[in-house]
């Protein structure tokens, strides 16, 4: 039997996008996804997505950025481009260690710039990432914030969440899968909230089912050719 692909996934929080991927791939939810998670690397040392990761027995690393900052003041512009740059080639260094079949970024809140997108380009490696807005609606962050307050002043009536592919420009990678909120007006942010992590819960298991499946078919490719 052929060895199931692997994914890698990056967490900056919570991690219970981190979870339905979890889930979806221990068969206890449908969809079901047909691989491995094999490690977690998470921005945060106290995320609670570490915790549910040491759960499901799934290696973990911690790659934190205000380690790289915490000797540079912050007046010091200069130097924290330069650290910011060398966290994103230790990140990429640290990806590749592990060689995954397909990244996913699941609640990671820090920009993945070209010097760490080359590196992961170079070895064809996809990176998905999941985003609370439609495409072209809200990029970066408090995009859920950003939303529900567009429908409370009536200049938008829906928006919703999307699974993308990562390029450099933020946010604007090629859509997966879409899916569309109505966006109510007597309804608080919270419940919007709510609302919007429940559709990521899904979107994300198929977004990444859908990347699996790209992976999967240039594998085969390239064994027949």
């Amino acid at each position: 039997m052929a060895p199931k692909l692997q994914i890698l996934v990056l967490i900056s929080g919570y991690g219970t996008n981190l979870q339905a991927l979890i889930d979806s791939a221990a068969g206890k939810s449908s969809p079901h996804i047909d691989a491995q998670i094999s490690t977690v690397i998470s921005s945060s040392p106290t995320a609670y997505g570490l915790t549910r990761a040491k759960n499901a027995d799934i290696p973990t690393i911690v790659h934190d950025l205000q380690q790289y900052y915490k000797d540079i003041p912050k007046d010091d512009k200069e130097g924290r481009r330069r650290v910011r740059k060398q966290f994103n080639v230790d990140l990429s260094k640290k990806v590749l260690d592990v060689a995954p079949d397909l990244i996913v970024c699941a609640g990671w809140m820090l920009i993945l710039s070209p010097s760490f997108l080359n590196p992961i380009a170079v070895k064809g490696i996809p990176i998905i990432n999941l985003h609370p807005a439609l495409p072209g609606q809200f990029d970066g962050i408090n995009a859920i914030e950003r939303a529900w307050e567009g429908g409370q002043r009536g200049e938008i009536t829906k928006s919703g969440v999307m699974i993308h592919r990562v390029i450099k420009e933020v946010d604007q990678g090629e859509p997966l899968v879409v899916k569309e909120l109505e966006l109510r007006q007597e309804e608080t942010l919270k419940e919007y909230e709510d609302r919007v992590h429940a559709a990521e819960h899904i979107a994300i298991v198929e977004g990444t089912i859908l990347a699996l499946n790209e992976v999967q078919q240039h594998k085969s490719y390239a064994m027949a050719s």
